[in-house]
C-alpha cells in the first residue's frame, strides 16, 4: 500500500503501525507515531490498522543535556 511517511511517498506491506516500524527497522520504544494528524498510543501499535494513502509521521526521541 502507498503511505506518506515523514513526507515521502513509500510502498509498504505493513498492515499495522507495529508492522510498519518493523519493516522500517525502527525500535518502537524510541519513537512517537502520528497517523493522519492523530497520535497513536504505543499500546495500540499492534492493532492500529493503516489504510491506503495514510499520512504517517514517525518522530524519534533525542536525549540531550
Amino acid at each position: 500500500m502507498r503511505l506518506r511517511i515523514n513526507g515521502q511517498l513509500m510502498e509498504a506491506s505493513a498492515l499495522t503501525v507495529a508492522e510498519l516500524l518493523r519493516e522500517l527497522g525502527i525500535e518502537p520504544r524510541a519513537v512517537a507515531v502520528e497517523v493522519n494528524l492523530s497520535i497513536v498510543p504505543k499500546k495500540d501499535y499492534q492493532v492500529f490498522r493503516l489504510k491506503e494513502g495514510d499520512t504517517v509521521e514517525i518522530v524519534s526521541f533525542v536525549g540531550g543535556g
